[in-house]
This record gives structure tokens, sequence and C-alpha cells, in this order.
């Protein structure tokens, strides 16, 4: 049998925009629950500059700690099969939102609780000029975790989605995603 190498990866984008956002892609949790809140930021490139074309996904557990999500929630159109969104009552565990024309993003959600002794939501980023996508963590607080205790203080601070006290309560975190460069995000193998 010969060996054949796999074929190399392409780059992603900014082509796959038109498919994988859908209405609602934001809303991880129902936008009027008492508890939701908000994690937004931007993501720059390796010169600080914003990347107006990436897509961001989350995965989190629930705030009981659950991995389930709601699976349904997603609304179909019965003529055309397209998206219509989500249907505004399941919390889902995962959201798809694109960066705007200033590289920002915006997610409603709900706290994640355990398994984790730190919340944190997965995220994933797609953006022109990369291979393969990158996977990192938003931390909503510290505390004792296998990730944190490997880095040091510096690289630690790129996972941490800070609170903006004056904004809502406390209930809105800021995470910006930095590609590359000063203070580039802490992104995870998972080979």
């Amino acid at each position: 049998m010969t060996y054949l190498p796999p074929t190399p990866s392409h780059t992603v984008g900014p082509f796959y925009g038109y498919a994988l956002p859908f209405p609602g892609g934001g809303d991880i949790a129902p936008r009027e629950h008492p508890d939701a809140i908000t994690l937004h930021g931007y993501v720059y490139d390796g010169a600080g500059e914003p990347v107006p074309d990436a897509i961001v996904e989350f995965w989190q557990a629930g705030p009981d700690g659950s991995l389930a999500g709601a699976p349904g929630s997603m609304r179909r159109d019965p003529v055309t099969g397209g998206f219509l969104g989500r249907n505004g009552v399941d919390f889902t565990g995962f959201g798809r939102v694109p960066t705007d024309a200033d590289g920002h993003y915006t997610v409603r959600t709900l706290p994640p609780g355990a398994p984790s002794p730190v919340p944190y939501i997965s995220v994933c980023v797609f953006a022109r000029g990369l291979t393969h996508h990158l996977f990192t963590r938003a931390y909503l607080a510290e505390g004792p975790d296998a990730l944190f205790a490997s880095l040091t203080p510096e690289r630690r601070a790129t996972l941490i989605a800070r609170p903006e006290p004056n904004r809502d309560s406390n209930r809105t975190h800021r995470f910006d995603i930095r590609l590359q460069g000063e203070e580039e995000t802490v992104f995870l193998d998972f080979a």
C-alpha cells in the first residue's frame, strides 16, 4: 500500500461568512432571562488591527453544569429549509457570531456552572489567513485551574473576561482575542 500524505489545509474565509452565521447566533440564552450575562469583545490581528470578517463560536456548560444544551432550539423555514433563528426559549450552550466592521462580537448567555471549578466559556475563532481555526477559553473568574497553573501571570491574563463594573450591574464581560503579536491570546492544542 502506498502512503499518501494528508492534503494541506487551506485558509478559512472570508468566503464562509455567508453560510455559517444565522439569526440569533449570539443568543445562547433567551434574551430576557433574568440571569443572562453579556460577553463581548474584539478580534485583533497581529498588527493590532480589528478583524472585520471573523466568525467566533462559543460552547459552554449550563448553569447547572450540564453539557446537554437544547439541540432543538433552531427553527427552520419549512419552505426553504433556511435558518429562521433560535426559538428564544431554550438555553443552547452554543453560539456563533460574525465580527462586525470594527471586529466586534457580542453573545448573551447564562453563567456556566460546574464541572470546572472556574467558570469558562470555550471559544473557537475562524478568520482570514488562518489555516486552522483556533481554540481558547474565556474565564469569567480566576481560581484553581490546571491551565492557569501552567501559565505565567501575563499569559493567564489573556484568558480572563473582565467584568465591566459600570455596565449592567457587572453582568457584562469583555474578552478581546488577539490572534498574534504582543499580548497574543493563549490558544489551545487539541491534537
